[in-house]
């Protein structure tokens, strides 16, 4: 059995001998392997940005629901659903013919108010000043005549004329008459402070309350024309001329559309890249250009529902295309690295443990596995962090399953199919 085994395989070497020799001798060489077809491109310095993309919700940036302050029937609107208005413009009318009239009659009792304020403050004095200036002019007359009195006797006492006890009288006298005198003085300035403080304090008062009944009628006539608060555009007005305005109840809503803001939100990773200031568009899709935003305000607070971070990003509305309640995506561009090195995304291979590759082609064109870090992603392209430098080929389209150390070939890109002849 052994000798079996010996010879067959002896046979089977001198079949394979002889066919190499007959390759051999025929001149011909083994076909080497095809290169395979690959798509490719050069590593590039350029800048890319960190987009965040959410659904938000359009809102106009400023809203007024007017609400009148008083019940009174719709006399007449003077804007409707979609009219321009200015901000303190007359919008609504209401029933004042009530409040007119208050408004005359409060009028008039202050311009009363005022004449006697005038009449008051520059009157005569009252009679107890006139009395008290009375008794101030006879003391001072009585003082006067004791005092003539005196100095005549003191001339007739120094002479021998009269006795002493003559001049001491009328020393006395004046004495007392010039008390009198200082008594009443002072009693007149005593009336005159207090009576005049009084009398201003209660034409004050008269004046002050005729003028604040005034300016309560005057408000409440007011608010029977109905202003804008903003400017803007009307989008809501539910009643009609004739009915009843209700204190308290929305009468219509203007909205400042010139500008919209569109609230997203985010989680708090992605939060943390953005803040105030920073660009952004908003997607409206259907082919339609976007529009330039940026963001206003990242909230610092988690959204207790969601536990996302509610962000705003404002764009200005000139032409009113964006409308409140629409649902929009928006982009918000949270970083920006220039100077960086970008690869298309398709390149980038992902392995089973989450390591990342690309294929490389070099000199030999050969396809050799790398091993690379990535950074921000930006429209199909990504940041490569370490792996790669400037210029080198990267295996675009066909890499994936693709062995190391593969030939490869770069194809020309695919250049879009001629329109048929005759075609629109």
């Amino acid at each position: 059995m052994a000798g079996f085994y010996s010879n067959r395989t002896a046979a089977l070497l001198l079949i394979a001998g002889g066919t190499f020799a007959s390759a051999g001798c025929s001149g011909h060489k083994p076909e080497a392997t095809s290169p395979v077809s690959v798509q490719a491109a050069a590593v590039q310095r350029k800048t890319i940005s960190q987009i965040i993309s959410a659904e938000a919700v359009l809102y106009a940036k400023q809203e007024a629901s007017i609400v009148p302050k008083i019940s009174a029937p719709i006399q007449k609107f003077d804007v409707n659903r979609g009219s321009h208005v200015k901000a303190g413009q007359l919008v609504a009318q209401l029933e004042n013919k009530d409040l007119q009239a208050a408004l005359n009659q409060a009028k008039g009792a202050y311009e009363q108010a005022q004449a006697a304020y005038a009449t008051s403050t520059q009157m005569s004095l009252p009679a107890d000043i006139q009395s008290a200036q009375l008794d101030v002019k006879a003391t001072r007359q009585a003082m006067e005549s004791a005092r003539m009195v005196y100095e005549s006797r003191e001339k007739l006492y120094n002479s021998g004329a009269i006795s002493r006890n003559l001049m001491e009288e009328a020393r006395v006298a004046y004495v007392q008459a010039n008390n009198q005198y200082q008594i009443a003085e002072a009693h007149l300035q005593g009336v005159q402070k207090v009576g005049q403080k009084a009398g201003e304090q209660t034409a004050d008062g008269q004046l002050a309350a005729a003028k604040g009944q005034y300016e309560a009628a005057l408000a409440q006539f007011q608010y029977s024309e109905i202003r804008s608060p903003i400017t803007g555009v009307v989008t809501d007005r539910p009643l009609y001329e004739g009915q009843m305005a209700a204190a308290g109840t929305p009468l219509m809503t203007i909205m400042d559309l010139s500008h919209v803001v569109g609230r997203a939100y985010i989680s708090p990773e992605q939060a943390s890249l953005l803040h105030v200031g920073d660009a952004a568009t908003i997607v409206l899709g259907n082919q339609q250009p976007e529009i330039p935003a940026k963001v206003t305000i990242v909230s610092p607070a988690l959204d207790p529902n969601s536990t996302t971070v509610q962000v705003w990003v404002e764009a200005a509305n000139p032409h009113e295309q964006l409308r409140p309640g629409a649902t929009v995506n928006v982009k918000m561009v949270g970083h920006t690295v220039k100077d960086a090195l970008v690869i298309p995304a398709a390149a980038v291979l992902t392995g089973d443990n989450g390591a990342t590759s690309v294929m490389t082609i070099g000199a030999d064109s050969m396809a050799h596995q790398t091993n690379v870090q990535t950074g921000i992603r930006e429209d199909g392209e990504v940041q490569i962090t370490s792996g790669l430098h400037a210029g080198q080929q990267v295996v675009t389209e066909g890499a994936y399953g693709l062995p190391d150390g593969t030939k490869v070939q770069v194809a020309s890109p695919t250049a879009p199919a001629a329109p048929a002849a005759g075609a629109d």
